[in-house]
């Protein structure tokens, strides 16, 4: 398929591109420049999650993300969920890394776990380095995490094991067991698929790249997006592609203060737009996504700087080691808050915490008497 821009298409384009544009560049503009914007970067976070697994049919409230986020679940996570918690998880990588990390051979292959050898020696090299470090410091291996760093770590051996016998890795004596009969054992084609071949799609998604690099950020990021969801590299990873689209736009040096949330402007978009047949309505349904976005982050932001704004009037002269200045920073950098993550993140007591809600005046959104959680609406 096709993926370039005609004159044409792009005359019908334009007015939806410079909204677009505009309110992209504004949007990064008053984050640079906000007190509040390492704090909006990280809610971003949180509700872009929500927001991809909306677009894919799925409804996740944004609490629940934010609770086992913190590994304070009230209940045990459903699987969806855990999928909106892998997309957090996605984006505080590509943040943290370089603005170009996320869209190179490297950074795809971290994302989609299919790294290469290199990458996974490193990866073994961390998890034998952390249990060395664990016993030098001498901690209980019965912590409150013990069990699941146990399934995680044998989780990746499975998925060490699996990226070996795809790359032709294992050893011989390993790979004579994976006879006819033992690949039998899988009929839903869980460890592959040959008709679904997920290394030629990935590499002819990339393929677009360079005609996206050509283009204007914001075009080039939507036929970046396109091509993803035409293409469909990943069957269980589909929600990457948005996060993709927001990486493109940092590596351009478009939006350079946060990682931009697309699926939170995607999802006040019809799905009849976002799935038309006709091209030129899709590309102006993500264009119109971007806006939204971007809109909507404007707003974002003036909530958030009012609500500090009324919390410094409460501990403006207090003493200099007061814990009311931290607790606002990280009031603003979460959706909600509840008396247990303040204390874990202020390293007080729960009552401490409770006092501190008190005095900071922030509003309490779940009208219970107990297990409450306060956030700024």
């Amino acid at each position: 398929m096709r993926y370039d821009i005609d004159g044409a298409m792009l005359q019908t384009l334009l007015p939806a591109l410079t909204a677009a544009e505009d309110a992209v560049a504004r949007l990064d503009e008053r984050v640079l420049r906000s007190p509040v914007g390492e704090g909006f970067a990280e809610r971003s976070h949180f509700f872009d999650a929500a927001g991809a697994l909306w677009v894919a049919g799925e409804l996740v409230h944004v609490e629940d993300l934010v609770l086992h986020d913190a590994h304070m679940d009230s209940r045990a996570p459903t699987h969806e969920l855990t999928i909106a918690h892998s997309v957090l998880r996605a984006r505080r990588r590509i943040w943290t890394g370089e603005p170009a990390w996320a869209l190179g051979v490297s950074g795809l292959a971290t994302l989609t776990a299919t790294g290469g050898e290199g990458e996974g020696k490193a990866q073994e090299a961390k998890s034998v380095a952390a249990p060395l470090e664990t016993d030098e410091e001498g901690e209980d291996e019965e912590g409150p995490l013990a069990a699941e760093m146990a399934e995680i770590d044998a989780l990746l051996a499975r998925s060490q094991k699996l990226l070996d016998i795809h790359t032709g890795k294992t050893p011989p004596g390993e790979t004579a067991a994976l006879t006819p009969a033992r690949r039998n054992e899988d009929p839903l084609g869980l460890l592959g698929d040959d008709e679904w071949d997920e290394e030629q799609r990935l590499a002819e998604w990339r393929s677009v790249q360079p005609l996206a690099d050509s283009l204007p950020p914001v075009l080039g990021a939507i036929i970046l997006f396109e091509a993803w969801e035409r293409i469909e590299p990943l069957r269980r990873q589909h929600w990457l592609g948005g996060l993709l689209v927001a990486s493109h736009l940092r590596a351009r040096g478009k939006v350079a203060s946060h990682l931009f949330s697309f699926y939170g402007g995607l999802k006040l978009v019809r799905h009849e737009r976002r799935r038309a047949r006709d091209r030129v309505t899709r590309l102006q349904a993500f264009l119109e996504a971007m806006h939204l976005g971007a809109v909507a982050g404007l707003k974002e932001i003036d909530r958030l700087s009012l609500a500090r704004t009324q919390m410094e009037l409460r501990f403006r002269g207090r003493r200099s080691n007061s814990s009311l200045p931290e607790l606002a920073d990280f009031i603003l950098s979460r959706p909600m808050v509840s008396a247990a993550m303040i204390a874990r993140q202020l390293r007080i007591t729960p009552r401490g915490a409770l006092n501190l809600v008190n005095e900071i005046g922030i509003r309490e959104i779940t009208g219970r008497g107990r297990y409450r959680a306060w956030g700024i609406i």
